[in-house]
C-alpha cells in the first residue's frame, strides 16, 4: 500500500453516487495536481537536496512523513526503502521539473553548491558537443524542439547563433532522479512530469475522456485528434539538444495535459519495448485532487478505467489508485 498506513473503506462510499447520471459525471470539473510520489533509499537527504537545489520548496509533513513542499501547494513524497530504487527498464515516466525565475543564475548557482548537472549534447563538435542550457546551441525550426544531425550541418554552415538567454536544463538529483529546470519563469515551482506514451495523442484523450482534463487546440497545420486517428507513427528523426549523444524522437509530442498549474508533457515511446508498471520504479505515481471521491469512482468504473488499489486512507485523506495509458499510477484523493 505504500509508505504511509492505508487502510480500505468499507462504509462510506455514498453509493447513491453510483447511479450518477453520465451527463453529471462528465461535468466534473478536472482534478488538481496534488503530489509527485517517488521511492527514495534516503527521504531526508533527497528533501534536503531540494530544498538546496529549489530555495521556494520547504521541508514539511504529510501522512505523518517527512515531504517536500513546491510554493503552488504540489507535494513532492517519499517512500523510504532499503535500496536505491530502479529507474530502468523505462516506464512512462521519464522526468519532473520545475520553473525558475534566471536559468543561468541557477546554472551559475548549481556550479558554486557542486550540484549534479547533466549535459545535453548538441550533435557538434564529433558529436561530442556538449551544453548545459538547451539555448546554447542551434534553436530549433518548424516548430520541433531541436534539430536533427543534418540540420545542425545546414546551421553550421549558414552561421547560425544560439539564442542564449532562457532555456532548459537538467540536474541530477538523489536516487539517480533526472530533474528538469527551466526559466525564465515568474516565479519558482514545480512545473511538470514529462512521459513518454504508446501513443501520446491517444493518451492525451485517455486524460480528456477519463479525468475531465480540458483538450488543447492542435497545433498549426496539424488535424484535431479522435479516436479514429490518434495511433499516428513515431517520426524518423532524432532531435538534438538532447541528452543522449544521438538525440531523441521528438515527434509526436503533447504539451498539453494540464492539471491546475502542473503539465503533463507527451513523447512517443524512444525504444520498441512496451513500458512496465510505475509502481515500485523511482518515479512510482502522481497523484492529483478532487472534492468528490464517490463520483469519479463512479464515473471511472461506468468507464472502465483499471483500478490498481480500491479506496484507502492516506494522510486522512480517502484514495484510489487507477492506471493510465501507458501503465502510468496515478492517485486520486479527495480533497476538501
Amino acid at each position: 500500500m505504500g509508505p504511509f498506513a492505508r487502510k480500505l473503506i468499507v462504509a462510506g462510499l455514498g453509493l447513491g453516487t453510483w447511479g450518477l447520471g453520465l451527463q453529471a459525471q462528465a461535468r466534473l470539473p478536472p482534478p488538481s495536481f496534488h503530489h509527485l510520489h517517488l521511492n527514495s533509499a534516503n527521504p531526508e537527504a533527497a528533501i534536503d537536496f531540494y530544498v538546496k537545489a529549489f530555495p521556494s520548496t520547504s521541508k514539511g509533513t504529510f501522512a505523518g512523513q517527512p515531504a517536500l513542499r513546491s510554493p503552488n501547494n504540489v507535494w513532492v513524497l517519499f517512500n523510504k526503502i532499503a535500496a536505491p530504487p530502479a529507474t530502468q527498464p523505462q516506464t512512462a515516466f521519464w522526468h519532473f521539473g520545475w520553473h525558475v525565475t534566471d536559468v543561468r543564475a541557477t546554472l551559475d548557482r548549481y556550479l558554486k553548491q557542486n550540484i549534479p548537472l547533466v549535459p545535453l549534447y548538441t550533435g557538434t563538435g564529433e558529436g561530442t558537443g556538449t551544453v548545459f542550457v538547451s539555448s546554447d546551441t542551434y534553436p530549433g525550426t518548424g516548430g520541433v524542439l531541436g534539430l536533427t544531425r543534418a540540420q545542425v550541418v545546414e546551421a553550421k554552415a549558414k552561421g547560425v547563433k544560439p539564442n542564449g538567454g532562457a532555456g532548459f536544463a537538467y540536474l541530477r538529483g538523489p536516487d539517480d532522479a533526472l530533474v528538469e529546470y527551466q526559466g525564465n519563469m515568474p516565479a519558482e515551482r514545480f512545473n511538470h512530469v514529462h512521459m513518454y506514451q504508446e501513443q501520446p495523442f491517444c493518451a492525451a484523450l485517455w486524460y480528456q475522456r477519463h479525468l475531465n482534463v480540458p483538450a488543447g487546440a492542435p497545433r498549426p497545420g496539424q488535424p484535431a485528434r479522435t479516436e479514429e486517428n490518434c495511433k499516428v507513427d513515431r517520426g524518423p528523426d532524432k532531435t538534438l539538444p538532447a541528452l543522449d549523444w544521438d538525440g531523441m524522437y521528438r515527434t509526436p509530442a503533447v504539451q498539453t495535459t494540464i492539471f491546475g498549474d502542473v503539465n503533463l508533457y507527451f513523447y512517443m515511446n524512444q525504444g520498441s519495448t512496451p513500458f512496465g508498471p510505475t509502481r515500485g520504479q523511482l518515479m512510482d505515481h502522481f497523484a492529483v485532487g478532487v472534492a468528490d471521491l464517490d463520483a469519479w469512482i463512479a464515473k471511472l468504473k461506468a468507464e472502465s478505467v483499471t483500478f490498481l488499489e480500491q479506496p484507502y486512507i492516506i494522510g486522512g485523506l480517502r484514495a484510489v489508485m487507477i492506471e493510465g495509458p501507458s501503465r502510468e499510477a496515478i492517485e486520486i484523493i479527495e480533497v476538501k
